[in-house]
């Protein structure tokens, strides 16, 4: 599913190099994949890709935000050199700064910070307050666009985004295409509950992000974010009062067929 290579040239063989566009991967492979580990624990299913390389090139995206400590640790444990991709957006709560310098070093994360194109920044953000007037175009700037550039390397991208967080994330397959871009995203926590993550931190002695404890149970950057009254969905308090549920690097979610043919069985 990965890219695939040319076929070895033979003795005299004067075909022209060309270039494989096929997508890396296809409807069918999620398909195939969300049958596979249908009804398999998140710390197996990641294991199998990972040792089995059905992945590819691979990357962690993290927010450093509330939930992220699971994430982070669950796959490390795996891969502990896999790239961590974090959107430095020059917006983010000192806190949330903090808290990826306290995970990286207590996990011995594989860092990448990516930071926005500052002629973009210049353009298009100069007084830096494009999020108050225009937050889709704050976040095309300082996360959407950087983060494509560094996806391009990448066959999958792993994500911390479970089903539970909002209404627009309900039904989230462990298994998606990443839009037109033939990548694909791996959400091994889609189904966890919020006792599942709760247990999980308190196994595995990891640290809160200290915004939680304060009513930030999602956090994003600082304009964007507000507390969350009881009885919100999570991710209420991001983009209050605005028509937006997502920055741009997720939309919300649609159904992933799950099919039971035959023909859709995994053979990887």
């Amino acid at each position: 599913m990965a890219s695939k290579s040319a076929p070895p040239k033979g003795p005299g063989d004067r075909t022209r190099d060309r270039i494989d566009v096929a997508p890396r991967f296809t409807q069918a492979d999620v398909i195939r994949l969300n049958n596979l580990f249908r009804g398999q624990d998140a710390a197996e299913v990641v294991a199998s890709v990972i040792g089995a390389g059905l992945l590819g090139e691979t990357g962690i995206v993290s927010s450093f935000g509330a939930e992220s400590a699971v994430l982070l640790h669950l796959v490390t444990q795996a891969a502990p050199d896999m790239p961590v991709l974090f959107l430095d957006t020059g917006k983010h709560f000192p806190e949330t700064l903090a808290y990826r310098d306290e995970l990286a070093s207590r996990l011995g994360l594989n860092m990448v910070n990516l930071t926005p194109d500052p002629d973009d920044l210049a353009a298009k953000d100069a007084t830096e307050l494009r999020w108050s007037y225009d937050p889709d175009g704050c976040c095309e700037i300082r996360k959407v666009k950087p983060l494509e550039k560094a996806l391009a390397d990448f066959d999958t991208s792993i994500t911390g985004r479970k089903g539970f967080q909002s209404s627009t994330r309900q039904g989230l397959a462990r298994f998606e295409l990443d839009g037109s871009s033939g990548r694909l995203k791996f959400n091994p926590l889609a189904n966890w509950t919020r006792e599942q993550l709760d247990a999980y931190f308190a196994e595995h002695d990891l640290p809160r992000h200290p915004l939680e404890a304060e009513g930030y149970p999602s956090i994003g950057c600082s304009p964007c974010t507000s507390k969350v009254k009881p009885g919100e969905d999570p991710r209420s308090g991001r983009w209050r009062g605005w028509d937006k549920t997502e920055c741009g690097i997720h939309v919300e979610v649609t159904a992933t067929p799950i099919d039971d043919d035959p023909a859709n069985d995994p053979a990887f």
